[in-house]
This record gives structure tokens, C-alpha cells and sequence, in this order.
């Protein structure tokens, strides 16, 4: 994580202050960075995304299409409705409705705003037969899901209504599991890095007393044995938490803190025996005959909401250059420049950066460049660099670099977004 910004003029959002360390309220300067916001009409835990809010989304949800393609992950869509014998068959109308939006009435039928995905993928999954040649089959979906959360702990967006949720589910062998499972955990560990994020523990969650549990206790043995096994091998240090397992299965949970030492579950990875059960799922081994698979969830950035919610607390709004939702911002010294400037933006534009130009009618050029001290590059242009079709750049951080020809920045620049990193500037390039 980089330097937290030096604010002057409007002071960003914070719980409190100490003298090294700021912890900021993601509530309010969410707000005030124009990232999101929610109005009455649409209600409690409904909020909407603002243009620069949507950027920091779209690029979080780009790089983990991305980065599932590259695992091998198809990507599906489902509907965010589904008939109650859906999540009767499921098991999360016995075990979950009370979390759950109220059913309605369509015609002869119930329908319901689906609490979670993995139904829907169970049901593409058996829409076809599938030999075991075919496995594991690793499906995927950024897809919308709705909880009947009660007003009380709803609050900005940790705690929402409608969740947008990067969530996959594995179809595989038994022998399978581990390594998927092992494969999950090594792509949050590396969108972690490239977010800036370090988990605050992992845990092993397990079910507890109580009835909210499938019955099945074999079924839990080996679940709970194949997570294990998989923590241990990973060498990752973990506690376990009796009551936190989902109501089919238990699961890996990796837990971020904020700046106030608030915990709560960001990414997962899970096994599930039940669902594949109660839909049939099955496919064709070796021996000709019908077996059934298991059911890997896996989440690696969890609900785009909590994460964003996350991410600004971590950075103050100083994010990474590669989901800044400005990431340059350019700076023509006077009028006569701006000509240079709106090339250089569509220039930008034409290489898949965002850039908006902060023209001198915004005032001195001092005052702007305070403006932007959130922009990961601000890209001044005066008379000389116009004439000699270069640029000066100056890094959030405070550095200030030798102008240099646009082309040459512009490259560094695409290179370092491009590669997720965290870093402003490649010290070699300098």
C-alpha cells in the first residue's frame, strides 16, 4: 500500500486520527470522493455507483474475468429470479429464507430474488451430461444476488441488499478437490497482492450447535478433512470457527480487518457434497457407469461492494493506478496548451487509460494539482513540453519526474496498469 495522501482544503472522511496512522470511514468518503451514494427512494442498502465508483468496479470486475479466463473458468449468466421449489430442492428455503426476500406471486407459481448463485449453476451444470474427461468444469458468473438484510446493520456498501458477487463453482472428480481448492487459494492470494490488501487471518469455519445444518455427518467429515488438508499443505496459518460454516458445508475464510479493527469475510472457498445430491448431478467415468461430482465454491474477491468498501478504507481513495478511477490527470500550464492536452487525453483514451483534463479555467495550476492529489499521475504540459511533444509528469506520492517524451510515459505508464501493480513508477524507467 502506498503513502496515505496529504489532504489540504476539504478534509477526506476519517474515524479518528494518530500521528502516523489514519483510519478512514469508507461511509463518508465514499461519499465525498463521488464514488457512490444512496437515496430514500431507492431504500436502505440499495446504494448506486457514480461514474467514478463504476470505474473502480469495472476494473476490479475486469481483472477477475481475466484472471479466471486464464485459469481456465467459462463465464455464465443466470437470472436473479428463480421459483421457490428452486431453493426448496437447494436446501436454502429450510435453512436460509429468513434471510431471504419474501416469494411472489406469479400466476400459479412463487418466484424469489435468489439469495445466491450456486442453485442456478447447479441447474447449467445438469442442463447438459458430462463425461470425466470434461473435469473439472470451472464455472463462473459476476452475477447479482439479494439478502433480506434488517435495516440495523446495513451501511454503506459492507452491508448491502443487492450484491453483485464474483462467484464459481467447480464440477469435479473427489481426487480433484484438493487441487482446486489449492488453486483458489493461490488466486486471492495473488488479486490480494495486486489489490493492496493484506488478509487479517484465515479460518477454517465449521459448523456448530444448533439446526441450521444439513444433516449428513459423513458428509461433514470429509468436507471439513479435504479443507483441512489443503490449509496444511498451503502453509497457511489458520484458526477454526465452530458456527461460521455455510448450512451445506464447511469452508475456507480469508478475513480482512479496517482500520478500526472491524473484521468481517471477504473471499472463500468451499466444498459441498449436498447440492450435487439434491439437483442429481453427475457424469460419466471411465468405467462407463454414473458418479457423482463435488461441488467446489470459491469466491476470490467476494461481493464487489464489501470489496470496494475495503479497498477505500485500505487506501484513503489513493488506490493503485490500475483501478484509480482517474489515472491521469492532465495539466496545461494555460490556454495555449489545452490543444496539447486534449490530444494527449484522447492519446490516453486510444491506450485504455482514464484521463480527464483539469484546464487552467479551474485556477492556478498549483490549486489543481492539490485537486488531483488523488490521481496516481498528474501530466503537466507547459510551453516547452508542448513544443517539444513531451510531458512532465508528477507521481502522487510526491515525486517529480524529468519531462520526457509522451509516448515514453504514456508506455510506462500502460505497463505498470497493465500489470497490476502497486507501484507508481518502475525505478529502473526513471
Amino acid at each position: 500500500m502506498g503513502p496515505r495522501p496529504r489532504v489540504r482544503g476539504r478534509s477526506l472522511a476519517r474515524f479518528h486520527e494518530h500521528e502516523e496512522t489514519t483510519v478512514y470511514d469508507h461511509h463518508k468518503l465514499g461519499r465525498e470522493l463521488s464514488l457512490f451514494d444512496t437515496d430514500p427512494l431507492t431504500g436502505a442498502g440499495l446504494p448506486y455507483w457514480l461514474p467514478d465508483g463504476a470505474a473502480v468496479r469495472h476494473a476490479l470486475e475486469e481483472y477477475i474475468r481475466s484472471a479466471e479466463r486464464r485459469a481456465g473458468y467459462r463465464h455464465v449468466y443466470s437470472p436473479v429470479l428463480g421459483k421457490r421449489e428452486l431453493y426448496e430442492i437447494s436446501g436454502h428455503w429450510s435453512h436460509y429464507s429468513q434471510d431471504m426476500f419474501p416469494p411472489m406471486d406469479l400466476g400459479n407459481e412463487q418466484v424469489v430474488l435468489r439469495p445466491s448463485l450456486c442453485p442456478h449453476h447447479a441447474l447449467i451444470y445438469r442442463s447438459r451430461s458430462h463425461s470425466y474427461r470434461e473435469l473439472p468444469l470451472r464455472m463462473a458468473e459476476l452475477g447479482d444476488m439479494y439478502r433480506s438484510e434488517l435495516s440495523g446493520v446495513l451501511g454503506g456498501l459492507s452491508r448491502v441488499r443487492a450484491i453483485h458477487l464474483n462467484d464459481a463453482h467447480i464440477f469435479c472428480t473427489l481426487e480433484q478437490v484438493a487441487e482446486e481448492a489449492q488453486a483458489a487459494l493461490s488466486m486471492i492470494r495473488r488479486a490480494y497482492e495486486a489489490l493492496g490488501i493484506t488478509p487479517s487471518r484465515y479460518r477454517l469455519s465449521l459448523p456448530g450447535p444448533g439446526g441450521k445444518y444439513v444433516a449428513g455427518p459423513e458428509m461433514w467429515q470429509r468436507s471439513t478433512a479435504l479443507l483441512t488438508d489443503v490449509l496444511d499443505r498451503s502453509g497457511l496459518s489458520y484458526e477454526r470457527g465452530e458456527g461460521e460454516a455455510a448450512f451445506y458445508g464447511p469452508k475456507i475464510d480469508v478475513q480482512v480487518a479496517d482500520g478500526a479493527g472491524r473484521e468481517s469475510t471477504l473471499s472463500t472457498v468451499q466444498v459441498d457434497f449436498h447440492q450435487p445430491e439434491r439437483f442429481d448431478l453427475h457424469y460419466i467415468g471411465a468405467d462407463g457407469a454414473r458418479h457423482r461430482p463435488v461441488m467446489v465454491h470459491r469466491s476470490v474477491i467476494g461481493s464487489v461492494e464489501r470489496a470496494v468498501a475495503h479497498l477505500i478504507e485500505q487506501h484513503g481513495g489513493a488506490f493503485p493506478a490500475w483501478f484509480a478511477p482517474t489515472q491521469v490527470m492532465i495539466l496545461p500550464v494555460s490556454q495555449a496548451q489545452l490543444p496539447d492536452a486534449d490530444a494527449l487525453a484522447r492519446r490516453c483514451a486510444d491506450l485504455g487509460l482514464r484521463a480527464e483534463t483539469a484546464g487552467p479555467g479551474g485556477g492556478s495550476l498549483g490549486a489543481r494539482i492539490r485537486r488531483a492529489r488523488l490521481v496516481p499521475y498528474q501530466a503537466v504540459i507547459g510551453a516547452k513540453e508542448a513544443a517539444d511533444h513531451h510531458v512532465a509528469l508528477r507521481l502522487r506520492d510526491g515525486r517529480r519526474l524529468d519531462p520526457q517524451p509522451v509516448e515514453d510515459a504514456l508506455a510506462r505508464i500502460g505497463a505498470l496498469v497493465g500489470s497490476y501493480s502497486t507501484e507508481l513508477w518502475d525505478a529502473a524507467a526513471s
